[in-house]
């Protein structure tokens, strides 16, 4: 007679569909910048149960293994009469557990790296420069890919498997039972390591998001403190937002003093010492100086030969926002000028992505 034993004990199943969920949620909130502390939050959260897994699969619910010949046999006959069935992972599915593991670990590990080398946060922040962050993004992005589609092929594994075997798997990793003839112990429960694992993870929500609750325009992530100059804030700030010279490149601020007579139709009619002070610290705080992502951006995506007068005339601006369409310029909140309508660091000039916010009008 069949009857029910607990196969997967209770951690085993929080982390398998909590690290579901984080991989949607990383998934979901990647390529908007606007979301970047919930893909951040959501790789912490990934990475925490592959840690906890791994531990586990030592002390805990311990892996399955199973020789490269035993998975082979298996997938040799699996659509045989010669099939083999298993309580627990099959040898197949052992070794995807393997592979998502040491997938997931290369996935988690160069989203650090990106983080902080292109955003300067994290444990790595300040410790890898730009253009090195740039190429842990693309083999972040290969690697969540090639994950993806493991999933992918674990969700097939699994349709197959149920149907061949006639046992509902999916249903197996929520409630933990399988129906077997075999006389074969349950698991035990391990409940408390799974109190334990709920209540790591509420502790760890509220201390990243708990700035939302305590602050009206929280930024979840501060740049760097920039260089400041009075003298340049009161030229520039006058007229509009005294745009921080890490915005444009040396080259460009130089000529745009030069021509200081004919500055958008206006003559700003600057005394020599002013033009001197100006021209020192913008050129020693350029985009060149790359003291921020924008400015590392700016500065590698302006041909040397131009010479731009305007921030929304580089690049990298017109790369940012070739997505808005034409009608949200025509609002008087949202001119391109008007950088602090939707980012909320505009004043300090350092435009974090995650410091980014579209007003309602404009959404």
């Amino acid at each position: 007679m069949k009857h029910q034993v607990r196969i997967w004990d209770l951690p085993t199943r929080l982390f398998h569909w909590l690290l579901v969920v984080a991989f949607i949620l990383a998934w979901l909130s990647q390529g908007d910048d606007r979301y970047l502390d919930i893909h951040v939050f959501s790789g912490y959260l990934f990475l925490g149960l592959l840690g906890f897994r791994l531990i586990w699969g030592i002390i805990g619910a311990r892996f399955y293994h199973f020789a490269w010949a035993a998975v082979w046999h298996y997938l040799k006959t699996l659509f045989t009469q010669q099939r083999q069935h298993f309580l627990g992972h099959n040898p197949a599915g052992s070794w995807a557990v393997f592979i998502i593991l040491g997938l997931g670990l290369i996935v988690s590990f160069t989203g650090l790296l990106t983080l902080g080398g292109e955003e300067r946060h994290g444990p790595f922040a300040g410790m890898i420069s730009f253009a090195l962050g740039d190429s842990f993004h693309w083999w972040h992005n290969v690697t969540a890919w090639l994950m993806l589609g493991l999933v992918g092929i674990h969700l097939v594994g699994v349709l197959i498997e149920s149907g061949l075997h006639r046992e509902n798997l999916v249903k197996a990793m929520i409630t933990g039972f399988k129906s077997t003839t075999s006389q074969v112990a349950s698991v035990p429960r391990h409940g408390l390591t799974a109190i334990a694992i709920l209540l790591a993870i509420s502790a760890g929500s509220w201390s990243y998001f708990k700035g939302y609750f305590q602050q009206k325009a929280y930024q979840p992530f501060l740049g760097p403190k920039l260089p400041d100059n009075a003298l340049w804030r009161e030229a520039c700030g006058e007229c509009h937002l005294a745009y921080h010279p890490t915005l444009l490149p040396a080259r460009s601020w130089q000529r745009m003093l030069a021509e200081q007579h004919e500055h958008f139709e206006e003559d700003l009619d600057l005394d020599e010492e002013t033009l001197v002070e100006l021209h020192r610290f913008s050129a020693n705080n350029a985009a060149e100086s790359e003291l921020t992502e924008a400015a590392w951006k700016v500065s590698h995506s302006t041909p040397f030969g131009q010479s731009p007068l305007r921030i929304t005339e580089t690049s990298y601006w017109l790369e940012q926002h070739e997505n808005i369409a034409d009608e949200v310029w025509q609002q008087p909140m949202s001119r391109k000028g008007n950088c602090g309508a939707c980012h909320l660091d505009a004043e300090l000039g350092t435009f974090e992505d995650a410091a980014m916010r579209l007003p309602d009008s404009i959404k």
